[in-house]
């Protein structure tokens, strides 16, 4: 099936080499601990990488510059959003996180914080957290397998349903092996070539249309001819609008996959550190991605006979732009890029939700003295399930890789940002108030795009926005409504408090 064709050769090298990373991680994972947070030992280069590239999905190389394709700029506000949002991430969360999970029974996932920072006797919020936990992520890792299937498609020439089961057994074996450290080792190799991606393509379109003055002429004509605003960043849209696209980066706070890589760091100095790294990746990324769209505009409105694939899918222009303009060995590393973006993302996402089932429903409330390397093959046997279950969603193949992206992301966003952040800053919080938050947030992304008509004004409004500030205002009036937390609670809270102010001074 592969043939010696340079792009297909180097493609196929570099999923074996993650594979054999996979295999190398499975040496190291000797228990529960190693598998869901690789035992808390990672340091700051490899936890910002792991960080961005887990964040990073195949929207990143795919999802973004298809949408900024279609409609230019203002697509941009998406980028503006997410930068933002992982700053104040990093800054408000990160350290605070890392401090409060090991101050809570050295909870390993976000439900099991939960069901500690609140007391041990809330079971019922370990189950809720777990279940939005799964319900979002299946639909996440849909959107990876999505992106992953179109690539194969694309460059096997197979048709969808086949090119569906490559792309995802790529990711899930080496999930399935190594756990946490095979997706963080590997995700420090990904998102390395994701940089090299994202910043030589956009440099040889403008170097292939002859400069960017050439450039502007021809972005200029393709704008008039189309009657769009390519280059505005304020074109078509409304005030709400831009703000919905902005809204991208509340998610942040809320998303299980990015806040594991705080708690699995080795400490808090080292979050310093790799947010300074994580941050300068994440503006080339998005400005690569970006620009990739945007550029393609130019270079396919100039040759038009090539554009046929990308008129089509919109979402397939890095494909198509790499294949055309570089060396076939090179278009082979570029296109892995894709790959890895996929597979960074979907790995964790999937390690995320089998650590749901495994730490929060079996060991939880099943069976509480159950043995490490049962524990350890039994999150294997759930990445398995789940991949299944994603696969499913992902039949359609008029799925769109950004569009399932959009509401998994304010699904989590909504209904465990404002918990997230309250349950760090503020020590009067409740139980009760967590789980108003969470199943308000959940509730009202579902609500907001099923029950809005689509020809409504509101329905422009990214779901983000109302759920995220209707799950706020729930934990708070809830929590003002319940008693006070117990006093042991508030005590762990102080304690918790008192060592990360500690952290930061050392």
């Amino acid at each position: 099936m592969f043939g010696l064709d340079p792009t297909l050769t180097t493609f196929t090298i570099y999923i074996f080499g993650m594979l054999a990373i996979g295999i190398l991680a499975y040496r190291y994972t000797n228990n529960i601990s190693d598998y869901i947070l690789g035992g808390r030992r990672l340091g700051s280069f490899v936890t910002a990488m792991s960080a961005g590239a887990s964040d990073m999905s195949g929207w990143l190389l795919m999802g973004l510059p298809g949408a900024v394709y279609l409609s230019g700029l203002v697509e941009s506000w998406i980028a503006i959003g997410l930068t933002l949002g992982a700053y104040l991430n990093w800054l408000f969360v990160s350290g605070r996180l890392r401090i409060y999970t090991e101050f809570n029974h050295n909870a390993l996932t976000l439900p099991e914080y939960f069901h500690s920072r609140f007391g041990t006797s809330h079971r019922l919020l370990k189950i809720v957290s777990a279940a939005i936990i799964l319900i979002f992520f299946t639909i996440y890792c849909a959107s990876g397998v999505v992106a992953g299937a179109k690539l194969f498609q694309n460059l096997f020439q197979l048709d969808y349903a086949t090119a569906l089961w490559y792309g995802a057994l790529a990711t899930i074996a080496y999930t399935f092996i190594g756990g946490f450290l095979a997706v963080s080792w590997t995700d420090t190799i990904q998102a390395t070539l994701m940089v090299f991606a994202l910043l030589l393509t956009p440099l040889c379109v403008i170097y292939t249309l002859g400069g960017t003055d050439q450039f502007d002429l021809v972005i200029q004509q393709a704008g008039t001819d189309m009657h769009k605003e390519f280059s505005d960043l304020f074109a078509g849209t409304t005030p709400l609008g831009l703000l919905s696209l902005a809204a991208w980066g509340l998610g942040y706070f809320g998303q299980p996959h990015i806040l594991a890589r705080f708690m699995a760091a080795y400490s808090v100095k080292a979050l310093h550190k790799a947010r300074r790294i994580s941050m300068i990746w994440m503006m080339i990324c998005l400005g690569g991605a970006v620009a990739i769209g945007y550029f393609g505009i130019a270079y396919f409105y100039a040759n038009p006979q090539l554009a046929g694939t990308v008129n089509r899918e919109p979402e397939q222009v890095f494909i198509e732009l790499a294949k055309l303009l570089f060396n076939p060995w090179i278009a082979g590393i570029l296109l892995s890029a894709i790959l890895a973006a996929v597979m960074s993302t979907l790995s964790c996402q999937l390690l995320i939700s089998s650590s749901a089932i495994t730490e929060d429903f079996y060991k939880g409330f099943i069976r509480p003295n159950a043995g490490e390397k049962e524990l350890v093959w039994l999150g294997r046997a759930m990445v398995l399930i789940i991949a299944g279950l994603a696969i499913w969603i992902a039949q359609d193949e008029h799925n769109k890789v950004l569009k399932l992206v959009e509401f998994a992301w304010a699904g989590f966003g909504s209904a465990f940002g404002p918990v997230v952040l309250l349950s760090l800053f503020w020590k009067r919080m409740t139980a009760s108030g967590a789980m108003a938050g969470m199943l308000t947030g959940a509730v009202v992304v579902f609500a907001w795009k099923e029950l809005i008509p689509q020809h409504s004004q509101w329905h422009q409004v990214y779901e983000m926005i109302p759920a995220f500030s209707l799950a706020a205002l729930a934990v708070i009036v809830v929590s003002l409504l319940s008693p006070k937390p117990e006093q042991q609670v508030i005590e762990t809270f102080e304690r918790a408090e008192q060592a990360y102010k500690q952290a930061k001074l050392s």
